[in-house]
């Protein structure tokens, strides 16, 4: 296939890379000099970019360590985060530590599904409770014929919504180390098929968005998609003050009407501080799908004085990650996974434990940094104020 310029829009040797990027200078009217820099072989990214010109590069950073124990991370671990805003880094650091020096953080995967929704027509409401029943008939067909396309994918539920002439089915899969979205829209689809053949019923679309994904949604909080997590520590009040400078009191008040009564307030799923900025860099530098950032916002973030000390956990319901697949392979990420102990068959529970306990972190820091007033003066020091060549 080609594009305006005349080109293949699908070549990834360094040749082609060449061309399309001349080509695209020529249409531009501008240099891509620095685009043109990078430390891979162009055919290392043949499967994860079209219309390739080069790469971009973001900043990355470590934050750490900190001590995890979890069901699947145990240990110190050097985090890697790959972001463009000044004091992220330096914040989650500063949770880290404070995390490590009251014991570490405790982590638990509790349920692990990636999901696919496809949405059916069907003729009428007698015609939905026939295919409902046909499928209540059949459904070990109906998963032989989706594990049928994939080695790893295995159906753990088929969850049923009929709503007038149409017919949600809400497909939960165990994916393995893959974050598997791939993998379960290919299964799905050969599962309607069959549903298609002997019901009558007819596939508008694989994705009818119940599924829901790379969309914030109730059912994705409630329900989970991909792993969901739950971290927590308990900080020491001396610890508190100390080191974050501020009291217990003050910030669990501020994550109250923070993250609780002001994110219910704004109608907002998910209640947290910022989240979804901890699991950005994360997901950047390792090279997962950076859209799924959107599950981590629905991060529910809570505070407790217990007999004196802090205590704060945060349950991420839609950790949609994995060490094997999509962008895992390339280089720099390959990499990056290594810093952890996260690359490759194995590992994608650990992975998402050290999501979870990056979040918390970050949400620490910057709860400790309102409750003391410091958030504004932290990114004039470390980011807005710096010097910009």
């Amino acid at each position: 296939m080609t594009d305006r310029t005349g080109l293949k829009n699908r070549g990834c040797s360094h040749a082609d890379v060449d061309e399309r990027r001349e080509a695209a200078e020529r249409f531009a009217g501008t240099s891509l000099e620095r685009i043109s820099k990078y430390c891979f072989k162009a055919e290392d990214a043949e499967h994860n970019i079209e219309n390739m010109i080069g790469a971009t590069q973001v900043p990355l950073g470590f934050a750490g360590p900190v001590t995890i124990h979890g069901e699947y991370a145990n240990g110190e671990f050097l985090v890697p985060m790959a972001t463009t805003e000044g004091a992220l880094v330096a914040s989650v650091s500063r949770g880290m530590s404070v995390i490590s020096a009251s014991g570490g953080a405790r982590t638990k995967v509790f349920g692990d599904c990636m999901t696919r929704a496809p949405v059916l027509r069907v003729r009428d409401l007698e015609h939905s409770c026939q295919v409902l029943q046909w499928l209540d008939a059949h459904e070990g067909e109906v998963i032989e014929s989706a594990e049928a396309t994939t080695r790893h994918g295995k159906v753990r539920r088929i969850e049923r919504f009929p709503t007038g002439r149409a017919l949600y089915l809400r497909f939960s899969y165990e994916t393995g180390d893959a974050m598997g979205m791939n993998m379960a829209t290919i299964a799905t689809e050969a599962a309607c098929r069959l549903i298609e053949e002997e019901t009558g019923a007819v596939l508008v679309s694989v994705s009818g968005n119940m599924c829901s994904d790379k969309k914030a949604s109730a059912i994705n909080m409630i329900e989970g998609r991909g792993k969901t997590v739950v971290a927590e520590a308990r900080i020491p009040r001396g610890v508190v003050e100390s080191k974050l400078h501020a009291s217990v009191e003050a910030v669990v008040e501020t994550n109250v009407r923070k993250n609780l009564v002001g994110s219910s307030m704004s109608g907002m799923m998910g209640g947290n501080a910022h989240a979804a900025n901890m699991a950005a860099a994360l997901y950047i530098a390792t090279g997962q799908d950076p859209a799924q950032v959107v599950g981590s916002s629905l991060a529910l973030t809570d505070c407790e004085q217990v007999d004196g000390d802090l205590y704060i956990s945060v349950r991420m319901p839609a950790v949609e990650v994995g060490t094997v697949g999509g962008g895992t392979g390339l280089p720099t990420q390959s990499e990056a996974l290594d810093m952890i102990g996260c690359r490759g068959a194995g590992k994608a529970r650990k992975l998402a434990e050290i999501v979870a306990a990056t979040v918390l972190a970050g949400e620490l820091s910057t709860l400790a940094a309102q409750a003391a007033g410091q958030l504004g003066s932290a990114h004039a020091e470390l980011g807005r104020g710096r010097k910009r060549r």
